[in-house]
């Protein structure tokens, strides 16, 4: 008797301080107690449309989240997960890539450059083997060419021949005999051209002499 007496007194105790604590907050209880009307309204729809579900119904939605999974397992790869980061690292310049295509593609550039892409594989395909060494001959006489007129002599040589053949045509110019030109080989400046140039026909000649 003692022992339920106990009992009676703490859970008077405890009503006693539920009722103070509800007296001291009465705006958070009620709200509490608006929360859980919410929630229990949506446990009674959720239960609702579960318990009107058909078997059919249930089959179908168990596939569609296998489906789902199946296609997640399929984008999740490390190759689509390296393609992500990528494309997180280089955002701004995929962005301006992409509106360059798009550009492209709205003036028609992009199917004139693929129909190009087209024709040079075409032509490249029909190249013979001869062609295909001519061809490779030629890119290496260029590429001899073009090393040696990268030369230090070789450059000034051509700028200096520029630069004469630039003021020669700012200068004022006029017609002369054989008697003119005798005068004008006693100039000193017209001697170390002369002398220029023949330095340059006896080096094409001693070329010449060498490729024979």
């Amino acid at each position: 008797m003692a022992d339920s007496q106990q009992e009676v007194d703490g859970e008077a105790v405890e009503a006693t301080d539920l009722e103070a604590a509800i007296a001291e907050n009465p705006e958070a209880v009620a709200d509490f107690i608006e929360r859980l009307d919410a929630v229990n309204e949506l446990l009674d729809v959720v239960d609702l449309g579960t318990s009107a579900m058909t078997d059919e119904m249930v089959v179908e939605l168990s596939g569609t989240a296998e489906t789902l999974a199946a296609s997640a397992d399929g984008i999740a790869t490390d190759e689509t997960v390296g393609l992500a980061e990528s494309v997180g690292e280089n955002g701004g310049e995929l962005q301006e890539a992409l509106d360059t295509l798009v550009d492209l593609q709205r003036s028609g550039t992009l199917d004139e450059l693929a129909e190009l892409g087209d024709v040079v594989s075409l032509g490249t395909s029909a190249m013979t083997d001869e062609m295909v060494r001519s061809l490779a001959g030629t890119g290496s006489s260029l590429g001899e060419l073009a090393d040696t007129a990268a030369q230090d002599d070789t450059r000034d040589g051509l700028t200096a021949m520029l630069n004469s053949v630039s003021a020669a045509e700012q200068a004022e110019t006029v017609a002369i005999g054989p008697v003119g030109l005798m005068k004008a080989v006693r100039d000193p400046e017209i001697q170390h051209g002369l002398g220029y140039l023949l330095a340059i026909a006896k080096a094409l000649g001693q070329q010449q002499s060498t490729d024979d």
